[in-house]
């Protein structure tokens, strides 16, 4: 695959990457037919599948992607035709359902993840819809009881480093967060902007989980040092990684990036057989993780309600489930769902971090974003 294959590829599956985290306002979303590259599925519905017919509009985030033919399964099972309306990042998405209360632009809403949970469920834009499904999915990942907001897949933001860059340097990985803070890694990291980006907001958090707002050592002193040891900040995860990053996808002079656990394993897979082990590894030190999970609801005032519950039910099923890792670089809700090879080889996953509840995000965000610009880019 040719560098800039690798480089939409790349960027549009690792999920949220280089969007806006605020809550600004953003651009009107755009409906497009989820399935427009593939033909319409004709073989005959199956029993006791009666067409619903109609059409079906899910509200979701830009990097949201699912396989025309696992698509075109829904659709020929129920006779509707699916149109995505892609409205930016999770912060995006929730604000263009909030904006459009009482008059809904979808029918199911996806993306919203725990850094907007409360936010979402505070605005009452979402209808509860306890689906069968739930019943197979771990309880760590249903952190709405009231069901409105449904787990459908989770992944982690953590560091990655350049394997090559630091042998070349005689350094082994840090063993702790707050080694990054040392001579030897100045000029090292690049982190993205919280402000205007998810990765980069949920790496705050983590920081803020980790260190905490009291004590001898605060998540703002460990800002203040990194700032001190000349960390550079991206806007977005594409400039991060494929800019300011020195790995293979990279040509930049940092051999430390905020990205994902599963970027490896992307890297082997969009490489095409190039590669048959990652050119880059996972920090995986304490309190150096977040886990991000995504949701799906119904949204109040559908005029497709019986629709919307079959929607999200396939979300859950067996098939959109297996469909995620390759489709969006994350981890299916499902513990059923079978991981394909590259994920289980390259793919690890961080030790469980304590984290903050989505209350707390919600509470905090906003204020914690302001105090990381005064303390990072002022």
């Amino acid at each position: 695959m040719r560098p800039t294959a690798l480089f939409l590829a790349l960027a549009l599956l690792l999920a949220g990457c280089g969007q806006p985290a605020t809550s600004s306002p953003a651009p009107p979303p755009v409906i497009t037919p989820a399935t427009s590259s593939v033909p319409m599925d004709s073989s005959p519905l199956p029993t006791g599948e009666p067409a619903a017919g109609g059409r079906l509009v899910v509200m979701a985030h830009d990097s949201f992607n699912v396989s025309a033919e696992v698509l075109a399964t829904f659709e020929r099972q129920t006779g509707a035709k699916v149109e995505l309306l892609r409205a930016g990042d999770a912060g995006s998405v929730v604000n263009q359902a909030i904006l459009s209360q009482g008059a809904p632009l979808a029918d199911v809403i996806f993306g919203v993840d725990n850094t907007f949970l409360s936010r979402a469920l505070a605005a009452d834009i979402l209808e509860p819809y306890a689906s069968p499904a739930l019943a197979g999915l771990p309880a760590d990942l249903r952190l709405d009881l009231s069901d409105r907001l449904l787990p459908v897949d989770y992944g982690y933001v953590v560091i990655n480093y350049d394997r090559a860059a630091l042998a070349a340097a005689g350094l082994q990985p840090p063993a702790d967060l707050r080694d990054l803070t040392r001579p030897e890694w100045a000029g090292k990291l690049v982190v993205e902007n919280p402000a205007t980006s998810s990765p980069g907001l949920a790496f705050l958090l983590a920081t803020v989980a980790h260190f905490g707002e009291t004590g001898d050592y605060t998540w703002e002193q460990f800002w203040a040092d990194l700032r001190a040891n000349d960390v550079a900040v991206s806007d977005d995860w594409s400039d991060a990684y494929y800019t300011q990053f020195s790995g293979s996808s990279g040509k930049g002079p940092r051999p430390l990036v905020v990205s994902y656990s599963t970027s490896p394993a992307a890297e082997v897979f969009f490489s095409e057989g190039a590669l048959s082990e990652p050119p880059t590894g996972v920090l995986f030190v304490p309190g150096g993780s977040f886990r991000q999970v995504e949701f799906a609801g119904i949204l109040k005032g559908t005029q497709n309600r019986a629709l919307a519950e079959r929607f999200v039910d396939f979300m859950l099923g067996p098939s959109f489930q297996a469909d995620i890792p390759l489709q969006m670089f994350v981890y299916p809700a499902s513990p059923d769902a079978a991981l394909p090879d590259v994920f289980t080889r390259f793919a690890a996953v961080p030790a469980q971090e304590p984290g903050l509840d989505p209350a707390a995000i919600d509470a905090g965000r906003e204020g914690w974003i302001a105090r990381w610009t005064e303390i990072v880019l002022r």
